[in-house]
């Protein structure tokens, strides 16, 4: 959950531009758009294989 205290002197605008910045730093705007459908588990896991595959890929180019 975010907290935000508005300080004193502070303009409604800086203290959104505040708060955005920290939902995007904790996650929540990526948590919302990954819930935001329900996903089945066959394509979660295809996401994670993918994700993997990708990343094993990487290592293996720079490791040459």
């Amino acid at each position: 959950m975010v907290k935000l205290l508005v300080r004193d002197r502070e303009t409604i605008q800086e203290a959104v531009r505040r708060f955005r910045k920290l939902v995007e730093r904790s996650g929540i705007k990526k948590e919302m758009r990954r819930r935001e459908f329900y996903e089945k588990p066959s394509e979660t896991n295809r996401r994670a294989r993918l994700r993997a595959e990708r990343r094993n890929k990487r290592t293996q180019l720079l490791a040459r």
